[in-house]
């Protein structure tokens, strides 16, 4: 099975992408993943893309996409995959089709962007691994430190309100468009029209997580 993850920065995608990989043994694509560890090498692309994420801006289209088709090819994609923050443009969506990459699934999750900038103020990171926790949906189970390793949290630079603001102006400028092209798209008799899936990002994040579950299950029955 292969699903896109769509929304705001701070909706709860990487979340939700963890519990679904899990659910539907496939892996979780992460452009924000990959970035970060090149930012953690810096290496050439790592320092371009530190200075980018820093402004709130995106990396550009043709350098995410040859990160995510080089990705996709590796063996564990052979089964489905799931997109955590891929496509993020319409060039990015196009791309794909360009590719002939057939997508099964869009789950879009909704969050008002009042309730995101007051969300990702209490957002804390594991910057090793990526892990996200919210001090309130989602906390630690101990203040401050990674539930796996035990090591500490930080809030990550990008996180911090006047950013956030910056990020949800580029979404909205930028990715949203791709949900009126997945609806349309999703509406059409193509053979790579896929399933689309809109819920809210609102409430307890194991909750929202089985709602998502039950709808694919669904889907699968019709």
């Amino acid at each position: 099975m292969r699903v896109i993850l769509l929304g705001p920065p701070g909706a709860g995608k990487g979340t939700q992408a963890r519990l679904l990989v899990e659910a539907l043994s496939i892996p979780q694509i992460s452009t924000g993943d990959m970035l970060r560890s090149a930012i953690r090498q810096q290496s050439e692309l790592g320092k371009k893309a530190q200075s980018v994420m820093e402004q709130g801006q995106l990396v550009s289209d043709e350098l995410i996409n040859s990160l995510v088709l080089e990705r996709i090819q590796q063996d564990d994609c052979q089964q489905g995959f799931l997109f955590d923050g891929f496509p993020r443009t319409l060039a990015q969506a196009q791309a794909l089709l360009e590719h002939h990459i057939m997508i099964d699934i869009i789950i879009e999750i909704s969050v008002p962007d009042d309730v995101i900038v007051n969300r990702m103020a209490g957002r804390l990171t594991h910057i090793a691994s990526g892990r996200v926790y919210d001090q309130q949906a989602n906390p630690p189970k101990v203040a401050g430190i990674d539930d796996i390793t035990g090591e500490p949290l930080i809030q990550r630079d990008d996180d911090q309100p006047a950013t956030v603001l910056e990020r949800l102006r580029v979404y909205h400028q930028q990715t949203k468009p791709l949900v009126d092209f997945y609806m349309a798209l999703s509406k059409g008799d193509a053979e790579y029209a896929p399933a689309y899936i809109k819920m809210s990002g609102q409430g307890d994040v194991v909750s929202i997580g089985k709602k998502i579950l039950t709808e694919i299950e669904n889907l699968n029955k019709d």
